[in-house]
């Protein structure tokens, strides 16, 4: 008889299938079962893992699931944690978790009032270099705090169809970023500053998005921080943040498989090829975030990373929304429930 916890498991695709994998590896899951809208990929998904499978998200939460980890679509992020709050079950949920501030405030309410656990999943948080930067900022080490500079280049756009309903850069891509400065540096982002093109994927237009961002944030404590974002980069997937301070200055995502070459004389080039993509950057924080998301879930104790927090970083994308909307300056206080930016 199997020992530990059974978790359901929403979505197959590509973080989904991974998801299942490190599921699966935990000695404190001893079922899992999985459902997606194609039944065929939840099948082989689960034949490879040695899962379950079940027709739909109700029909996993008939099979009596203690734990719901929700690895589908963002359109379907909402309307699967309130299902698992009406079923007062925890959940874990991929970012983000919606679009608007409306949509979440109201989740919000619903899982306050069922009093259940939320862990959405912010990875970079469990990353060994960003904790790291975290803590050079907690402890003081890294003195007062000047400048942080943030980026996430993606080495090829998503699937257009994947484009049309993401949000946007910002919301999409950019709201990692958002996170991390938020958590590295332990203070909030009061005003954003933002702007994007399309440079080389024509369609983003039509879709009222940009393949290039860029962003200037001030923080409540009066520091700055710049961000960039491309959907292209010929090197690979490329993720840094680095912190400026008056006793050190740090980086997060520099080692040899940096998507970045020097072109000065006599520099060694990068060890090896950047990284592909996120999974490949990431893998140790995505293992280690479902792994704490259980370890929460059998143990107790509060979310590592809460609805409050995605609240937070949902709010400053949006400001960059509005702020490119616009070509202005705008203030988080800005952006409420009952007044979303434009973003077209």
């Amino acid at each position: 008889m199997a020992t530990g916890i059974h978790v359901g498991l929403v979505g197959a695709g590509r973080i989904g299938s991974f998801h299942a994998q490190t599921l699966r590896a935990l000695p404190r899951v001893g079922r899992l079962t999985l459902t997606d809208v194609d039944a065929e990929r939840a099948a082989s998904v689960a034949a490879v893992v040695e899962a379950e499978t079940a027709p739909s998200s109700e029909a996993i939460l008939e099979a009596g699931v203690e734990a719901l980890v929700i690895a589908a679509p963002t359109p379907a992020h909402a309307s699967l944690l309130r299902l698992a709050a009406q079923a007062g079950l925890p959940a874990f949920c991929e970012k983000p978790v919606a679009l608007d501030l409306a949509a979440l405030d109201a989740l919000v309410e619903e899982v306050e009032r069922a009093g259940t656990l939320v862990h959405v999943g912010f990875q970079r948080r469990f990353d060994a270099g960003y904790q790291a930067a975290h803590d050079a900022v907690a402890t003081g080490a890294i003195g007062s705090l000047l400048v942080v500079r943030a980026a996430t280049h993606d080495p090829y756009p998503p699937a257009e169809a994947y484009i049309a309903a993401c949000g946007g850069i910002f919301r999409d891509l950019h709201i990692h970023d958002i996170d991390a400065i938020r958590y590295v540096t332990g203070d909030e982002i009061v005003e954003v500053y933002a702007d994007g093109a399309v440079r080389e994927t024509p369609w983003f237009a039509d879709h009222h998005d940009v393949d290039v961002a860029v962003a200037t944030l001030r923080l409540a404590g009066g520091a700055l921080a710049a961000l960039t974002g491309t959907r292209h980069d010929p090197l690979g997937y490329d993720v840094r943040l680095e912190v400026f301070g008056t006793r050190d200055s740090i980086a997060v995502g520099v080692d040899g498989r940096s998507p970045l070459r020097s072109v000065e004389p006599g520099v060694t080039a990068a060890a090896g090829p950047g990284y592909a993509d996120f999974l490949e950057r990431f893998e140790p924080a995505y293992r280690a975030e479902l792994a704490s998301f259980v370890d929460t879930v059998c143990d107790g104790g509060p979310s590592p990373c809460t609805l409050a927090e995605a609240r937070a970083a949902l709010r400053v994308a949006l400001a960059a929304d509005r702020s490119r909307a616009e070509r202005r300056p705008v203030s988080i206080e800005e952006v409420t429930t009952s007044q979303e930016p434009a973003t077209r």
